[in-house]
């Protein structure tokens, strides 16, 4: 069970890391490229099915993480565990103020603040 709990955790952390480096230098990118007004049309969407990921693959790594630890592993498991799930409360805090703003149906997205906040690095993370 011990190995089991580890395997899932260091496979949801794995997946979560790997999706925000593509979306930090594929997608994002990408989506800028393409001029200011289809990549703040582009966002909603992905920013929505990238938050249901990485929130879940986040919880799973934390679950995962104290189920292992419950099964024998070490406690730094637990503390892996809350260091994966952090990144909730920090992309409210900090990256969510953003994103709000890319969210607004009230944006026009042809602006200058349109244009301010794609090119101010906003992610699908939670």
């Amino acid at each position: 069970m011990r190995q089991i709990g580890e395997f899932v955790a260091v496979l949801a952390c794995g997946l979560f890391a790997g999706a925000a480096v593509y979306v930090s230098l594929v997608e994002h990118p990408a989506r800028m490229a393409c001029g200011v007004e289809i990549a703040a049309a582009e966002f909603p969407p992905s920013y929505h099915r990238g938050t249901i990921m990485q929130v879940t693959l986040a919880a799973v790594c934390l679950l995962s993480s104290v189920a292992a630890c419950l099964a024998g592993a070490t406690f730094w498991w637990i503390i892996a565990g809350v260091l994966q799930v952090s990144v909730i409360p920090f992309t409210l805090i900090v990256i969510l103020p953003t994103n709000k703003q890319l969210l607004s149906p009230t944006l026009d997205r042809r602006s200058v603040l349109a244009e301010r906040y794609s090119h101010s690095g906003a992610r699908c993370t939670p």
